[in-house]
């Protein structure tokens, strides 16, 4: 409820600022936030890895080698843009600096591009920050990144049903299996997902590790199927 009534003063409050261009500050035929020629040179993830979203050289395969070797929890994973320029600077604005209007022209974005179509997922859940985290931030992007692309979708979205019971600290610096020993028994998922597809909802991929540890939270609690969306995904 938080997390919605807060969308929709942003969506009072961002409009009038979404008249140019985030990147350029044209005015020309600005759609959500980003004018065409803009968000024709974003970089867009093409051929990529269907359990992790990483991107793929080849359009014959449809997994990466260490998703053959070992399948993530998560039934797919998709992701629009490489954490590149300009979006990896649209995310941090979006993330450490307040950047609301960043967030949302992002999400309007991924919502058209990652459109789930007839395998729409029950319920969206995003990835939940420890309320340590939380509280010091003042919101949670994921969550608002859920509620634009539950809009879009007519999809619910819950950001109660998966916690995040313990705090992990900082993972910028760790690799996959350290993130994923760092993460271990670090969410809680509640029953209520029981029976359902959940789309699981971040804003950026690093290694997977958050992902397929949320996943497996929501798993083990009873979902049937898991999805994952992020805004982008590091190469």
């Amino acid at each position: 409820m938080v997390m919605r009534l807060l969308g929709q003063l942003l969506d009072r409050t961002i409009d009038r600022h979404l008249a140019v261009c985030l990147l350029c500050a044209s005015g020309n035929d600005i759609r959500a936030g980003i004018c065409p020629s803009c968000q024709w040179n974003l970089p867009a993830i093409g051929h990529a890895c269907s359990s992790c979203a990483l991107p793929l050289q080849h359009v014959s395969d449809h997994q990466c080698p260490r998703c053959l070797q070992k399948p993530p929890p998560q039934a797919i994973s998709r992701a629009c843009w490489y954490y590149a320029y300009p979006v990896a600077q649209l995310i941090q604005r979006f993330k450490y600096r307040r950047d609301l209007t960043a967030g949302r022209t992002l999400a309007e974005l991924a919502a058209t591009r990652l459109n789930p179509g007839k395998d729409k997922p029950d319920l969206l859940v995003p990835v939940p920050l420890h309320w340590r985290k939380q509280l010091s931030r003042g919101y949670n992007q994921a969550g608002l990144i859920a509620e634009r692309l539950g809009h879009q979708w007519r999809i619910p979205v819950n950001t109660r049903v998966l916690r995040k019971v313990a705090l992990t600290g900082s993972q910028q610096e760790l690799r996959r299996r350290e993130r994923l020993n760092n993460l271990s028994g670090s969410f809680a998922a509640h029953g209520r997902v029981a029976g359902l597809h959940i789309g699981l909802v971040d804003d950026v991929i690093t290694t997977g590790a958050t992902l397929e540890v949320a996943a497996q939270a929501l798993l083990e609690a009873g979902a049937e199927k898991v999805s994952t969306f992020a805004l982008a995904r590091v190469p």
